[in-house]
């Protein structure tokens, strides 16, 4: 079994997560929305598996490339 890393793109703050440890999750299924530059963007699933763990919490400042969750793979 693989895990992946879901990661931020950018600085900003974490609005809403959306998933929870258990979860299962197709690629491209939204997992948080980032809000940066006044902007939300959906953070998305690279991948699709299982959620291992959720790092962040809603109103959490991220740096770039901050995981967000670990997904794991058949």
């Amino acid at each position: 079994m693989a895990q992946i890393d879901v990661t931020v793109p950018m600085v900003g703050k974490i609005v809403k997560v959306l998933v929870k440890p258990g979860d299962a999750v197709a690629e491209d299924d939204e997992i948080a929305v980032l809000e940066a530059m006044k902007m939300e963007m959906p953070v998305v699933a690279p991948a699709a598996g299982k959620i291992a763990e959720v790092k962040v919490e809603p109103g959490q400042l991220v740096e770039a490339e901050t995981v967000l969750a670990i997904i794991e793979t058949e």
